[in-house]
Parts: structure tokens; sequence; C-alpha cells
């Protein structure tokens, strides 16, 4: 079993906020850390653009990104978001068994 660490950006914490809930509550992520805003600079439609963004660590299983992509996709406001994900080759092993147990199904 591993870990996998998705990135997306949003354009305001409010809505980071509401993407994060959703994903805990849905045990979809065992967390998400909403960061402090940046400032992105991309090329979209032949324009270079620079905006404010708030960038989103989201830590879940590999099994799960499926859902996850679709949970951020339904409430993500951009046209086309960032959503990446990059596989967690090592970590601290107690953190890794959590992040496991957090997006399990909860034991009756």
């Amino acid at each position: 079993m591993g870990a996998l660490l998705v990135i997306t950006n949003l354009p305001n914490r409010e809505t980071a906020l509401r993407i994060a809930e959703r994903l805990i509550a849905e045990r979809l992520a065992a967390c998400v850390n909403v960061l402090g805003e940046c400032t992105s600079v991309y090329r979209w439609r032949g324009a270079v653009q620079q905006e404010p963004e708030v960038p989103v660590f989201i830590k879940t299983r590999p099994e799960l990104y499926g859902r996850v992509e679709d949970a951020v996709r339904a409430l993500h406001p951009y046209e086309l978001p960032e959503i990446v994900a990059v596989p967690i080759s090592a970590g601290l092993a107690g953190y890794l068994d959590w992040v496991a147990a957090e997006t399990s199904p909860p034991r009756a």
C-alpha cells in the first residue's frame, strides 16, 4: 500500500476549504493542507496570465485518485483545473499507516 500527494490550486481560500472539508468528510483524504496565497504565472489561450491562487496538498491512497479527482472537479471553478498526483515513494511508516487508516471505511 502506498500514498499519493495530489496537488491543485484554487482561486481563493473559501473554495479551497470547501474542497478540503468534502474530501475529509468522504474519507477520500487523510489530510488536506490549504496553503497561503501565491502568485501563479502561466499562459492561457495565448496570453500570459498572472493570478493569485491558493495551493492545496491532498494526502490519499493511489486507489482513491479517481474519486479524489472527481470530487475536486465537481467543486473546482476553473475550466481546466490543475490536478496532479505525485506518488509518495518514502515516508515515516506511522504517518503513511495513518493516511491509509483515515482513507479506509471506519471499522464497525
